[in-house]
Formats: structure tokens, sequence, C-alpha cells
């Protein structure tokens, strides 16, 4: 497995196929297998990059805390060293905060931003209470395998197995000391993209699943208003579109991938 040194710990990826340049970003907690469903479509017209964040999947321990800002960072780092062409980038959660992060501070990498059920635009006082509260490694530890079921929401054989293996991390002492830092820094100012969303130009595809529990739809309605131009796009899905029903969301996102690629 192919790993790049970032500024907070190592990073693994997988690195398939040829064409124009996909990176794929998962959710905390989960791995870069979120996207099995639609990878296998995506390789055949698409050089395919798939990303476990630091702590996660493949990618080896790291020693830093984590957070939104430091996988944005992290991001930041591997798009350098594997010297990308501007690429699309596929981000789901944290990983569309970090997608998003990297089309506002370095435009010229991204060619395209399909941001799903993703964090960054959330902003308010409530929402960072609610963030700071489920950032208490106590609240958390209570409630994470429950909240997991909750927002993957499974609707396929694919769900099933990302529910088995979120799961099972969810029990363990590292995965609840993970996921309550990833969400107590959505808490800080940093996290919080609103007030830049003006600067992000790349053509913004939104993919929302409309029962959600983690981050509900008016957060998505909330990002397709804070992103000029942007489109938003809703499944009957929770969480994770692209694994619950990847025909109806590759029907949305493959026109759209052809768009930016064509034009460059």
């Amino acid at each position: 497995m192919a790993t790049v040194a970032t500024r907070v710990g190592p990073v693994a990826y997988s690195d398939d196929g040829t064409g124009p340049v996909v990176v794929l970003l998962h959710a905390a907690l989960h791995d870069r297998h979120d996207f099995d469903a639609i990878t296998p479509d995506l390789v055949r017209h698409y050089r395919v990059i798939a990303v476990d964040w630091p702590d996660h999947g493949e990618s080896p321990p790291s020693s830093s805390t984590p957070t939104a800002a430091g996988y944005a960072d992290a991001l930041e780092d591997l798009v350098a060293a594997l010297d990308l062409p501007p690429a699309i980038f596929v981000g789901s959660s944290v990983g569309g905060f970090c997608a998003a992060r990297l089309a506002i501070a370095h435009p010229e990498r991204v060619a395209g931003l399909v941001l799903v059920d993703t964090g960054g635009f959330l902003g308010g006082p409530l929402t960072k209470a609610y963030c700071r509260i489920l950032g208490t490694p106590a609240v958390m530890r209570r409630v994470l395998p429950r909240f997991v079921r909750s927002y993957v929401r499974a609707l396929s054989d694919h769900d099933e197995g990302v529910l088995r293996r979120v799961t099972a991390r969810a029990r363990t002492p590292e995965g609840v000391r993970l996921t309550a830092a990833l969400w107590r820094s959505f808490a800080a100012g940093e996290a919080n993209l609103l007030g830049r969303a003006d600067l992000i130009t790349a053509p913004t595809l939104i993919v929302w699943g409309a029962h959600d529990t983690a981050i509900p739809l008016r957060f998505g309605l909330a990002t397709q208003r804070a992103i000029a131009g942007s489109r938003l796009e809703v499944l009957e899905t929770g969480h994770l579109p692209f694994s619950s029903k990847p025909r109806k969301f590759l029907a949305l996102v493959e026109p759209f991938l052809a768009q930016p690629c064509s034009s460059r």
C-alpha cells in the first residue's frame, strides 16, 4: 500500500486507472472502501485515488490529534507530494470539508467538487454546541454504535459491510477518541468555511441523503446557498448515498465529472 508523509501523519492511498484524476475522500471512522460500490465504474474512465485519512484504514497510526483542519492539511500535502494535475474531489462528510478547503486555498488544484453530506458549512451557535457535545468522549462512548447505525441507514449489501466495519471500530476506545476529536474540531472557527465559500470557483455538485441523521439535509441546503453556482441533488438515503444507491449516485455524478474534464 502506497503512503505519503504529511504534516499530521502518514496517509495511505490506492491509485488505479488512467485518465483525468478523481480523488475519493471518506468520512470519519470510515475508510476508502466506503467507495468500493462505485470505484470499479470510475476506474474505467479515470485515474482514481482513494485516500485513507491518518489513523484510518491502512494508514499507519499518527501521533497528532485528529481534527478536520489537520486532515485538510494532509490532503494539501498529499496532492503536492503526488504532483496531481487539477483533479475532481469527491468528499464524504469530513472529506467534503477537506476538498472544499483545498478549493478555497489552492483553486489551481481543483477541477471540480462533489460534496456528499459534507461538513464545513454548518455554522451557528447551536450547531457548534452540538459538535462540542458529540465531541465529548463520555458522550460519544455512549452513543457511537447507535449513531453509526442511524446515519448509515443501511439499504444495500455494501452498506451492511460498511456498517459492520465501522460499528466494530466504534466499539473500540481508539474509535471513540478519534470520532469525538473530529466532531469537537468542527466547533472551531477554522472548520467553518461559510465565510470563505465565495472563494470556491470550481464547478460544484452537492449530493445529500434525505435521511442523514449525522448532517441533516438542511445543511445541504445551506451548503448549496453558500457556494455560488452549485447544484444540490437529494437521494433517499442516509449519510452515504454512493454506497446505498450507487447506480443513482453515478447517474448524477458521471455527467458532472465529464464536464470539468472535457473543459480542460
